[in-house]
C-alpha cells in the first residue's frame, strides 16, 4: 500500500511538473506575441508616413506699411497623437500663433488650433479644426528610458519643406543636455542621433525599428551632423497636461551653476576626486535664496569665488550639471521639498528647499541669469 501511495505522489508531482511547464510556456508565447516586431526601413516608412505632418505658420509682418510687407511663412514637422485630431510638435514651430495649417503626405490641408506650448521642453499640441472620420494611425509612444547607444533610429519630417523625408541613423548618447541659448535654459535627457535633421524636421517624430515615437526631433548642430531631440518619456509627462491645461508648470530652484571641473576645483580647493555642481548666482527670492544656498562672488580683483557645491539631492548623487536639471524636472514638482546636499567651506550640510514654478519666459538680454542653469 505504502508503495502504491508513493508511485502515486511521483505521477502527481510529474504531472504538476508538466502543467506548470505547459503553462509557463503558453504565457512565454503570450508575452513575445506581444512584442512589437521591428520593420524593414521600407515597411517602417510605409507604416509611419501618412501619421506625420507638415506644420506651416503664418505670420504678420512686423512693419505692415515697410519694405517687406507680406506675411511670412515657415515650416516645420509634426505627428498625429491622437484619434481625436490631436499633433505633437515642437512649441518653436507654432510660437507666436493660434492657428496653424496641417499638410498631411497625400496633400489634404486643415487648419489646427493651438492647443497648449511649453517652451521650457520646445514642446506644443495642436488640434485639426475639422472632423476627420479617416485620420491616419495614430503613432503610440515608446519608453524612453529602454534607449542604448547603437540603436538604430529614424527620422521622419519635412526638411527645408521636402514632404515625407526619411533618415536614418542610431542613437549616438542619451540624457544630452540641448541648450536652448538665445533663451537662456536647457532641456535635460535629449536624446543624441546621427540621422539628418534639418530645418523643416523639427517637431517630426524620432522613431525605433518598430514604428514607436522615441523622441520629437527638435535641433541639429552643423556643422557636425549631431541631432536632438526631446525624449518620449518628456512627452508623455507634459503633452497631457497640455492638452487638459495649454500649459505646464516646471520646478525651479532659482540658479545658474556649472560641473565641477578640475580648474574650478584648484580654484575653491576642493578634492579633484569630489564631483557635483558649483552654484554661480542665485535668483533673488527664488526657492534656492529662501533655502539658504550661496552663490559665488566677486572680489576685489574681478575673480569668482566661492559659491556651494552641490553634491545630491534627496540623497540621489549629482555629478554634473545634466544629473540636477534632470532630476529636477523628472522626480519633483512644484511646491515640493527637495533636500539639496552642499559642499560649503570644507565641510558637508544639507539644506531644505521649498521648489517654486519656473516663472514665465519673457524674452530679455540676459535670460540666463533669471532662467537658465548655466553661468
Amino acid at each position: 500500500m505504502l508503495k502504491n501511495i508513493f508511485n502515486t505522489s511521483i505521477i502527481l508531482f510529474v504531472t504538476l511538473i508538466l502543467i506548470t511547464t505547459i503553462t509557463l510556456s503558453v504565457k512565454a508565447e503570450e508575452t513575445n506575441s506581444t512584442e512589437k516586431k521591428e520593420l524593414s526601413l521600407e515597411d517602417l516608412f510605409d507604416f509611419a508616413e501618412n501619421s506625420v505632418v507638415q506644420v506651416t505658420k503664418t505670420m504678420p509682418p512686423l512693419t505692415p506699411s515697410g519694405p517687406n510687407s507680406e506675411n511670412s511663412t515657415s515650416l516645420g514637422s509634426g505627428f498625429i497623437y491622437s484619434k481625436d485630431g490631436y499633433i505633437v510638435t515642437n512649441n518653436h514651430v507654432v510660437e507666436g500663433a493660434t492657428t496653424v495649417d496641417i499638410t498631411l503626405i497625400n496633400g489634404d490641408r486643415y487648419t489646427a488650433n493651438v492647443t497648449g506650448t511649453d517652451v521650457f521642453s520646445d514642446l506644443a499640441v495642436i488640434k485639426i479644426n475639422e472632423n476627420i472620420t479617416d485620420l491616419p494611425i495614430v503613432l503610440t509612444l515608446a519608453n524612453s528610458s529602454d534607449l542604448e547607444v547603437g540603436d538604430q533610429v529614424v527620422a521622419i519630417g519635412n526638411p527645408f519643406g521636402l514632404e515625407g523625408s526619411m533618415t536614418t541613423g542610431i542613437v549616438s548618447q542619451i540624457g544630452r543636455l540641448l541648450s536652448i541659448d538665445d533663451k537662456g535654459f536647457s532641456i535635460p535627457n535629449a536624446i543624441q542621433t546621427d540621422a539628418s535633421i534639418n530645418p523643416g524636421n523639427s517637431g517630426g517624430p524620432l522613431l525605433d525599428m518598430t514604428g514607436q515615437v522615441i523622441g520629437v526631433n527638435t535641433a541639429g548642430i552643423f556643422p557636425g551632423g549631431i541631432g536632438l531631440a526631446v525624449p518620449s518619456n518628456t512627452i508623455a509627462q507634459i503633452v497631457p497636461v497640455l492638452i487638459e491645461k495649454g500649459n505646464y508648470t516646471h520646478p525651479w530652484l532659482g540658479i545658474t551653476g556649472t560641473t565641477l571641473t578640475a580648474e574650478l576645483a584648484k580654484r575653491e580647493h576642493i578634492n579633484r576626486t569630489q564631483n557635483g555642481v558649483l552654484i554661480d548666482t542665485i535668483v533673488k527670492d527664488s526657492p534656492a535664496d529662501l533655502g539658504g544656498l550661496n552663490g559665488s562672488i566677486v572680489n576685489q580683483y574681478g575673480e569668482k569665488q566661492g559659491g556651494d557645491l552641490i553634491t545630491a539631492v534627496d540623497k540621489t548623487p549629482v555629478i554634473k550639471i545634466e544629473d540636477l536639471i534632470s532630476y529636477l524636472e523628472t522626480n519633483k514638482v512644484v511646491n515640493e521639498n527637495a533636500t539639496i546636499s552642499i559642499l560649503r567651506d570644507g565641510k558637508f550640510l544639507e539644506k531644505e528647499v521649498m521648489l517654486e514654478s519656473r516663472p514665465s519666459y519673457t524674452p530679455t538680454t540676459n535670460q540666463t541669469k533669471d532662467y537658465g542653469y548655466f553661468p
